[in-house]
């Protein structure tokens, strides 16, 4: 039965994947897993309801990069772990869609050609992107591919919150705000009337914040704003991403200690965010357990540009309705929640800590104008609904 559907993530030493089937209640996950260590010393693992129900090591004399990680999971896919089902599609997660691309798309030799292009706005991620997709239509040039973006949801940004002020010239090649994350915004989105069907109607401020961490201002079900720019730096510090930066900074590093753009690169993806100001871990969890009195002036730091980006998005939409933790800081720590919303209580968040220190989606108190919500995300089940999507059509 050609029912399901492969969700990739390719990153630059790793592959995580997913697979969905069509079940009765729709689109359910199968299984999932990745392939992590790719060109050093890869390890693969496969899980079953949270389950380990395979895995592998190679040796680091072995070369496995991404097309050698996708054809050994197709090939480990039909020993077993599929019996009763065959791949219909392939979805995968592309940072980058730049102007053109504000929906999911089948991808053919055009497209692939278009996202060539786009190279140069996510050099850390869309060149990975890209080989999985090639590995995927060489190793099974039959199956439908489809490429969902992370930009696309904020395409409904207005021109005047993408802009930038330089030369009109730079920002006709495509130098402006495009908003990332957008899989986690969308899917959260998508499912938030379930929780709150009144406040999904009206404005809502949704913080994922993990390792990578960024917000986006929603209104009427639309993106209007977002933390994240021109790249996935920009807005809140993440766990080695430095976050907003004046640019005089980085004249200033290479002015005064000689930094090259590679050099930079490395310092500002690599080097900088919770890792970089605590000098400890890009871990929250270690950071909050921690005595090191850099540790908690990471925390601070981090919680500061929340609220700070918090009443920026409040302002850019008008007021707030509701406000909605996920990704894995704000899915999972209650200590961040409490801080973040007690600052912000001028907007009228008040949290019930009772609740915020329990399970349970709902955090806010009855009195508190806005509610107040963890709900985690799925950003493969949001590839898997648009690839379905396509296959439909």
């Amino acid at each position: 039965m050609d029912d399901a559907i492969i969700v990739l993530n390719a990153g630059s030493s790793s592959l995580k994947f997913s697979v969905f089937i069509m079940g009765e209640r729709g689109l359910e996950l199968h299984l999932n897993g990745q392939i992590g260590g790719l060109f050093t010393k890869p390890r693969f693992e496969a899980r079953r309801a949270g389950i380990v129900i395979d895995s592998r090591d190679w040796s680091e004399s072995e070369h496995i990069g991404h097309k050698e990680a996708i054809e050994f999971l197709f090939q480990w896919g039909t020993q077993g772990p599929m019996e009763g089902h065959r791949a219909a599609a392939v979805g995968h997660r592309v940072v980058h869609g730049g102007l053109e691309f504000a929906d999911a798309v089948r991808i053919d030799d055009e497209v692939i050609g278009k996202l060539e292009k786009l190279v140069s706005l996510a050099p850390l991620h869309q060149p990975y992107n890209l080989a999985a997709i090639r590995a995927s239509a060489d190793f099974r040039p039959d199956l439908l591919q489809v490429a969902c973006f992370d930009t696309s949801f904020h395409r409904t940004i207005p021109a005047v919150a993408q802009a930038f002020a330089i030369p009109r010239s730079y920002s006709e090649e495509g130098v402006r705000r495009y908003g990332f994350h957008g899989l986690s915004f969308e899917y959260i989105n998508s499912v938030l009337p379930q929780f709150d069907a009144v406040a999904a109607t009206g404005g809502i401020i949704v913080a994922h914040l993990g390792n990578g961490a960024g917000m986006c201002a929603i209104k009427d079900g639309k993106s209007i704003a977002s933390t994240t720019g021109f790249s996935a730096l920009d807005g809140l510090p993440m766990g080695t991403r430095c976050g907003a930066l004046d640019p005089g900074v980085l004249l200033y590093l290479m002015d005064n200690h000689q930094l090259d753009a590679r050099a930079l690169e490395e310092l500002i993806y690599k080097k900088s965010g919770l890792l970089g100001f605590s000098g400890i871990s890009s871990d929250m969890r270690v950071l909050l357990s921690s005595r090191d009195p850099r540790a908690s002036e990471a925390v601070d730091l981090f919680v500061y540009r929340i609220v700070r980006e918090m009443g920026s998005l409040a302002a850019a939409l008008g007021g707030l309705d509701a406000l909605v933790f996920t990704g894995g800081v704000g899915e999972n720590s209650a200590v961040i929640r409490s801080r973040v919303c007690r600052d912000s209580g001028w907007l009228g968040i008040f949290l019930d800590e009772e609740a915020n220190n329990r399970g349970g989606p709902k955090k806010s108190r009855a009195d508190s104008r806005v509610s107040v919500w963890v709900i985690p995300t799925n950003e493969e089940l949001m590839i898997a609904r648009h690839t379905l999507l396509l296959m439909d059509r």
